[in-house]
């Protein structure tokens, strides 16, 4: 349970950040805030604990490769930010991320 509770703090302290930098002068170093591997250590930690180093390996470069979604989100964003809507520029944004994310998933378990 406390480990639970260290896993949600963490999360609420990466928001919290994200928040306060979002506010300032230097407000575009929130978007350097997620990439912080938070959620990332969380994930390893649980993998190396539960199914080893060569799982961690395997997890680490399929994070590798998760950067092409990311990535295909951030490009959306900037090429629509000024186009469109911020909900309707974010929305497509998300949608590009979650088909990529699929469309890497399924050529994942392919050569897998």
């Amino acid at each position: 349970m406390l480990s639970l509770l260290l896993k949600c703090l963490i999360g609420a302290l990466a928001v919290f950040f994200i928040a306060l930098l979002s506010r300032s002068k230097v407000y575009y170093i929130a978007g350097l805030v997620p990439l912080f591997p938070t959620f990332a250590l969380i994930a390893h930690v649980i993998v190396v604990q539960e199914q080893g180093a060569d799982a961690l390996k395997k997890t680490a470069l399929f994070g590798l490769w998760s950067l092409i979604p990311y990535a295909m989100y951030l490009l959306t964003v900037y090429l629509f930010a000024t186009k469109l809507p911020a909900w309707t520029c974010l929305s497509i944004a998300t949608l590009v991320w979650v088909v990529t994310a699929i469309i890497l998933v399924y050529i994942w378990q392919l050569v897998q």
